[in-house]
């Protein structure tokens, strides 16, 4: 058996590890105690970036110029989805849609026989150039609450192509509408730009280099000739 004074150790040398590695605790845990955020979760920082306005929308072309110079066969060929809807020639009969022959300058909500929406018949006006196009590029933006679901055409110059052959769909086409010509004012600008451009170039010519020409000629070869003599 052990004496006591052998016990003693024992139990000095487990009382000493126990109160060690309690210190160790201890002070690890004075020097790495975690921070506790003021909000739960994790602090992801994100890049501010300085506020801009709305996207400005696109500027679209003048549709005059376009049907001016659009292509009725190109507008033909883009219609033939359009055919499970409706029909082009005189006298075709109605389907989902209405017949579309005479279709330009032909009054709203007009076409025999067709039960067209409330909003369309509410719309009035007429079919001219310039509400087909805005009608063919979002027909639903258009007229709010018009039946017909097709989307619309983007492209500004397809519309064109497209209104010019609803043009010729008629025993006496509609005229073209006028394309706005330049006003004067512009044109006198345009004509000051050019002669700007002129001028300088005309001082690019006859500036420094012509000087210098024009030195290099009576400058020093007439003092030679004088010292010459």
């Amino acid at each position: 058996m052990l004496d006591t004074f052998e016990v003693n150790k024992v139990l000095g040398a487990v009382l000493g590890t126990f109160l060690g590695i309690q210190a160790v605790h201890l002070t690890a845990g004075a020097v790495f105690a975690p921070q506790i955020p003021a909000k739960p979760g994790f602090e992801i920082e994100v890049k501010e970036t300085p506020a801009s306005g709305p996207a400005a929308a696109p500027k679209e072309e003048p549709f005059e110029p376009l049907l001016a110079s659009a292509n009725a066969e190109r507008g033909q060929a883009a219609t033939k989805p359009c055919e499970a809807c409706h029909t082009f020639e005189k006298g075709g009969p109605n389907r989902v849609g209405p017949n579309l022959w005479a279709v330009v300058n032909r009054p709203r909500a007009s076409e025999s026989g067709f039960n067209y929406s409330a909003a369309m018949k509410s719309k009035g006006g007429t079919w001219t150039y310039d509400e087909l196009n805005k009608f063919l590029a979002n027909p639903r933006r258009d007229i709010p609450g018009t039946a017909m679901t097709f989307a619309g055409i983007d492209r500004e110059r397809q519309r064109a192509d497209v209104v010019a052959y609803l043009r010729t769909l008629s025993d006496n086409p509609p005229p073209l509408p006028q394309v706005a010509q330049p006003s004067e004012d512009s044109k006198s600008d345009s004509k000051t730009d050019a002669k700007g451009g002129g001028d300088a170039q005309g001082n690019a010519k006859g500036g420094p280099s012509g000087d210098a020409k024009g030195n290099a000629k009576g400058g020093t070869s007439g003092d030679a000739k004088g010292n010459a003599k």
